[in-house]
Formats: structure tokens, C-alpha cells, sequence
């Protein structure tokens, strides 16, 4: 039985594709790409800062399991497929993680905004205590034969003049430190870029090396071929 299964042609047809379907289960790997989950909300600045820093750690982290993992594909057979893999899996993962960082940057903001109103209406508040209170108390009289002496000028002007100009100044600081901190996002997406690039460009040169080293053995496996085949 057996000796006639060899022998067989439609057997032997088969076995490419038997060998080719063998060789792609070994290849393929268990590791499935995470699926995107919506980060953790924030409740506290304290808890911004705990995830900026957290962010910051787990993207090393990513470098260092993408790198790891482009040393293994370079060892499998079917190179591409598992780079691919891999730098799906690094980019949800970093993509993850620029969320968390997104969500944490929005909520400190908004923190800082809200603090600032809080201080402003409190400031506000102040003032109007303060305009009833002197407008409540009753004016002192004029002692005789002193003449009167000249009207005292309105205070209330000179207080909502001062309180504008105080808040106009408060708008102008934070307009500059917002641009000041567009400009920090700005230059940090543009380094960040920088990085993406250099990266991808280390990883062509890797991945043109393994091509040409593979080309290289094939070559080296076809003239020794074609030697045996001579002798």
C-alpha cells in the first residue's frame, strides 16, 4: 500500500500543496492583534499625570517587543507576513496609548480652565461683598462749622475699571500660553514624525538585507544544485 501511494501521480500532485498548507500552519503564529479598547476615563489631574507618565513607560516598552519581535520574523520563512503582524500590533498598541494620552492632556486643560473660572467668579463674588458692604454703611456726618469738604469720587467705576483690566490681562496670559503650548504639541508631533521615519527606513534596510541574504542562500543552494548535477 504504501509503495503504491509513492508511485501514485495524483499523490504526488498533491503533495506540494500538502507540504505548503503544513508549512503555513507552522509559520503562523498564536499571537492575534489586540483590538482597540477605549482608554480609562479620568477623574483627577493626579490621575492625568499617573497616566501621562504611564504612557510614557508603556511606549518603551512597545519599542522594545517591536524590535524584539522583528529579530524573530527575520528567523521565519514567510518574512513579510510576520513584520506585518508585528507592526500592526505596534501600532494599535501605540495608537492605544496616544489615546490615553490625548484624553489625559484634554482633561488637564479643561482642569486648568475651571480653576481659572472658579477664581474668577470668586473674585467677583468678593467685590460685590464688598460694594454692598460700603454701600450699606451709612455716611458720616459733616462736623459744623467744618466746611465740606469736595464730593469723594465714585469708587464703583474705579473698581469695575480695575476688575476689567485685571481680567483682560488674565485673557491675554492664558491666550500666549496657549499658543505656547500649541507650538510644544506641534513640535513634539513633528519629532515624533521624525522618529516614525527613521524607524521605517531602518526596518526597509533590515528587511532588504534578509531579502538579499535569502536571494544569496537560494543562489548559493542552485549552484550547488547544478554542481552535484554535473558531476
Amino acid at each position: 500500500m504504501k509503495a503504491d501511494f509513492v508511485t501514485d501521480p495524483r499523490a504526488l500532485r498533491a503533495l506540494p500543496a500538502i507540504a505548503f498548507a503544513a508549512l503555513l500552519t507552522a509559520c503562523a503564529g498564536p499571537d492575534v492583534v489586540p483590538r482597540e479598547v477605549p482608554p480609562p476615563p479620568v477623574t483627577s489631574v493626579a490621575q492625568a499625570d499617573q497616566q501621562l507618565a504611564a504612557v510614557a513607560r508603556e511606549r518603551a516598552a512597545i519599542e522594545a517587543r517591536f524590535a524584539e519581535r522583528e529579530r524573530v520574523c527575520y528567523d521565519k520563512f514567510f518574512v513579510n507576513n510576520c513584520l506585518d503582524e508585528a507592526k500592526e500590533r505596534r501600532r494599535s498598541a501605540l495608537a492605544a496609548q496616544r489615546a490615553i494620552e490625548v484624553q489625559a492632556d484634554r482633561f488637564k486643560r479643561q482642569a486648568i480652565v475651571e480653576e481659572r473660572d472658579r477664581n474668577l467668579a470668586e473674585a467677583e463674588r468678593r467685590f460685590q461683598e464688598q460694594e454692598a458692604r460700603l454701600a450699606a454703611a451709612p455716611p458720616k456726618p459733616t462736623p459744623e462749622p467744618t466746611p465740606t469738604p469736595p464730593p469723594r469720587k465714585p469708587t464703583v467705576p474705579g473698581r469695575v475699571a480695575e476688575r476689567d483690566a485685571r481680567l483682560r490681562a488674565e485673557r491675554q496670559e492664558e491666550a500666549a500660553n496657549a499658543d505656547k503650548r500649541a507650538q510644544n504639541v506641534r513640535e513634539f508631533e513633528k519629532r515624533k514624525a521624525e522618529s516614525a521615519e527613521r524607524q521605517r527606513k531602518v526596518a526597509e534596510r533590515k528587511a532588504e538585507k534578509a531579502a538579499k541574504a535569502a536571494k544569496e542562500a537560494e543562489d548559493a543552494k542552485a549552484k550547488a544544485a547544478q554542481d552535484t548535477t554535473k558531476k
